[in-house]
């Protein structure tokens, strides 16, 4: 009776078991071919974030073995973003005065190190200037670097903003001298020579299905609703304004983050990215942390302004890679779409210096997904409460007939 009885249970613990693991299973799986070392790296292609976790706590590589064991491939996730480093150059202020057309100064550079950017810092508050630049090694023949760059800074209630460094071709000279064009005192309280390198990362461009832009005359709010192909990690808008005159206008860059069905119709959530400021000065980008998101709205605060007309606006983000580690041989899958999931911890995260470098990239095959249907004769045990209560019942009487057996044995 103790065989049969466990028997009996074991099949019930296998059903409820099987029950609970094809609810929290994963439902999108890629092949994973072509390999061959102990590491390689896993380009993400853009259609897999459609189904993905907002923090892509859900990826996955399972293999299963010649012995149907199922074994765990551990990754690292990588952002290819562009790196900026910025390196500070010492340099010390030996001359200021004033001329006919502004006031000068002039910094000495005690090192052959080239730079890129300066970084002005001014006592006044509110300005609108024109500055150029000059270079020397000798003080007597000066060679041109920067005509009339325009620095502006406005501070009130409402806005602050300052848009003072200047940047331009690397330069190397033991002098630079700097030309501020206003009849009023700079007050310069200091400056910060830098050569800023930027590390190429590998940006993505992501094609937009639809842009509307509306106005409210009221308000005196535009809105631009931009629509992706598909639900990617973004990272950075560039904008174009067709307008030819100088503009400035606060700015804010959304992303839908929720939704839901009312009996109104749908409403929608929406998540701040960034905000800043959309002027002429320069070539208008703005950068923010990658988010996966399809819906964009930027809204534009006119104030008492007429609406800017906007051209083309262009979203970027950067591509993801996974660096992983094949142990055993077996047939590999990347494996996603699970709400439940947590993000993973593996030990290589502790020892990323000994990934190898130049790892060559695996072939990423096409979705399938692995969501099971349930058949339609297995659909009343499962809605129907009578089935539930006649499964429990038999299987009362079956244990009870074992008990009464076992009673008259005895």
């Amino acid at each position: 009776m103790t065989i049969k009885t466990n028997y009996l249970f074991s099949i019930l613990l296998m059903f409820s078991l099987g029950c609970f693991a094809q609810m929290d299973t994963y439902q999108y799986e890629r092949a994973l071919t072509g390999i061959e070392d102990e590491w390689h790296n896993i380009i993400i292609p853009s259609k897999v974030f459609e189904n993905l976790q907002p923090d892509l706590s859900d990826l996955r590589i399972y293999g299963l073995t010649s012995t149907n064991d199922t074994i765990v491939a551990p990754y690292l996730l990588e952002t290819l973003s562009d790196q900026v480093v910025q390196h500070k150059i010492p340099f010390k202020i030996i001359n200021r005065s004033k001329g006919a057309e502004g006031f000068y100064y002039t910094f000495q550079v005690p090192t052959e190190t080239s730079i890129n950017a300066i970084d002005l810092d001014f006592k006044v508050a509110n300005f609108d200037w024109n500055v150029s630049l000059q270079g020397s090694q000798d003080q007597q023949e000066w060679f041109t670097i920067l005509v009339d760059y325009r620095i502006l800074s406005i501070q009130n209630n409402i806005t602050n903003y300052s848009f003072s460094q200047l940047r331009f071709p690397e330069a190397n000279y033991t002098y630079l001298r700097l030309l501020v064009k206003t009849k009023e005192t700079p007050q310069l309280k200091g400056a910060h020579l830098n050569k800023v390198e930027v590390n190429k990362g590998t940006i993505l461009n992501f094609p937009i299905r639809s842009m509307f832009q509306n106005t409210d005359r009221g308000t005196k709010i535009t809105e631009v609703d931009v629509v992706l192909e598909e639900t990617v990690p973004v990272s950075e808008l560039h904008i174009e304004v067709e307008n030819t005159y100088d503009f400035y206008r606060a700015l804010k860059i959304e992303y839908r983050s929720d939704s839901l069905n009312t009996e109104k119709g749908w409403t929608y959530q929406y998540s701040t990215l960034t905000k800043g400021v959309l002027h002429s000065l320069e070539p208008q980008r703005f950068s923010f942390k990658s988010t996966l998101a399809k819906h964009l709205k930027v809204t534009l605060y006119n104030k008492d302004n007429e609406p800017l007309s906007l051209g083309k606006i262009k979203v970027y983000g950067p591509q993801h890679q996974l660096l992983a580690r094949f142990s055993q041989p077996a047939a590999y899958r990347l494996v996603y779409g699970k709400a439940s999931a947590k993000l993973p911890s593996y030990d290589i995260a502790r020892f990323k210096s000994k990934v190898p470098k130049d790892l060559k990239a695996l072939h990423v095959g096409d979705e399938v997904s692995l969501q099971k249907q349930k058949s339609p004769e297995a659909r009343p045990l499962f809605q129907n409460k009578y089935w539930l209560w006649g499964i429990i019942g038999v299987i009362i009487l079956i244990l009870g007939g074992f008990t009464l057996s076992m009673m008259k044995k005895r």
